[in-house]
């Protein structure tokens, strides 16, 4: 690994370089190994008190002490195979459900019965985690029972995918006639690549409150503009992100080390000119001083043109899910 300029060792790093993927080369602590040094190539998550902070790419954080770094500089990102955070798929889909909550929610055992006023699948769905307390053809009576009251369909949000995955709620919902419907993708990345771009991020404009133009840009509020408020502006730390004079906007949550990101638009005349990875980045960052480190989002499964966008982000598929609608609705 050379760090050198004419035989030298040079730290050309700093904390501005926050965010990068960085080579550091530190001297070892001899007392512990016989190596002189130790090599560390990441992203830089943080450099504070006296302390560098590296993510490896297999999701190993390494702390260096300020003072015991002999050389360092920026590399650029490989284009390697790249997994997400390790998270379990209950933590995930927690995660998301508080971070696009629904303004009016039921129990029923491990169950979650959520209602928005018809406004996504997502938010007028039941999650269920873990076990009803009743035998299934009771607890679809109950579930068909609560969305009934508010006039909406009932629906079931079923994750596949993956080995802990439960198949067998999946399989008797369907034998019972329930509809399979909008297969999506959960997907996730590690969040300091999607903040490390050279484009001019302070031409997103930040709130916390989406303006007229940001919901006029999203356009899926008018059915329901109420409970659709409710939902975009619910979460732990909510952002919204929009291009001034280009129809280009997004969303981000930020909740502990999760920041999720929702609601990315760019209109047709405005695509292809790098707007979609600079919103991405404004947010990102904003979630690096947040405390976040890790990113998810949710994707319907044949969006291909999103799809190809996370992945040169990094984003990969972490689990698999879809809805089922009750018989006849």
């Amino acid at each position: 690994m050379e760090f050198t300029t004419g035989g030298r060792l040079e730290i050309r790093i700093n904390s501005g370089d926050v965010g990068k993927r960085v080579s550091i080369r530190a001297l070892n602590d001899r007392t512990r190994s016989p190596e002189r040094f130790t090599d560390t190539v990441g992203i830089l998550d943080s450099w504070a008190d006296g302390v560098l902070c590296v993510t490896r790419r297999n999701g190993e954080t390494v702390r260096i002490a300020e003072d015991a770094v002999v050389a360092g500089k920026v590399v650029p990102m490989t284009p390697a195979r790249r997994r997400g955070p390790a998270a379990g798929v209950r933590e995930l889909q927690e995660t998301a459900s508080r971070g696009w909550p629904a303004p009016e929610t039921g129990r029923l055992g491990g169950w979650t019965l959520r209602a928005a006023g018809g406004f996504t699948a997502r938010a007028n769905s039941v999650l269920p985690l873990g076990d009803s307390g009743l035998p299934l053809p009771a607890a679809l009576d109950r579930v068909t029972a609560w969305y009934a009251e508010r006039g909406l369909p009932a629906r079931v949000q079923v994750t596949t995918g993956d080995p802990t995955a439960d198949r067998r709620l999946d399989d008797e919902l369907a034998a019972r006639g329930w509809t399979e419907e909008r297969a999506a993708l959960m997907r996730t990345a590690a969040l300091a690549p999607i903040a490390d771009t050279d484009a001019d991020t302070d031409r997103v404009l930040l709130s916390r409150e989406p303006d007229d133009a940001w919901l006029d840009a999203y356009g899926r509020t008018a059915e329901n503009a109420t409970a659709a408020r409710a939902v975009l502006t619910g979460g732990p730390s909510v952002w919204f992100a929009r291009v001034p004079g280009a129809t280009a906007i997004a969303r981000c949550v930020i909740d502990g080390r999760w920041a999720g990101f929702a609601a990315l638009e760019v209109g047709p005349e405005h695509r292809r000119q790098g707007l979609a990875t600079l919103l991405m980045a404004r947010l990102a960052r904003q979630a690096l001083d947040e405390g976040a480190s890790a990113a998810y989002l949710q994707v319907e499964r044949d969006n291909t043109g999103a799809d190809a966008l996370y992945e040169q982000l990094g984003f990969t598929t972490h689990h698999a899910y879809h809805y089922r609608r009750e018989p006849g609705r």
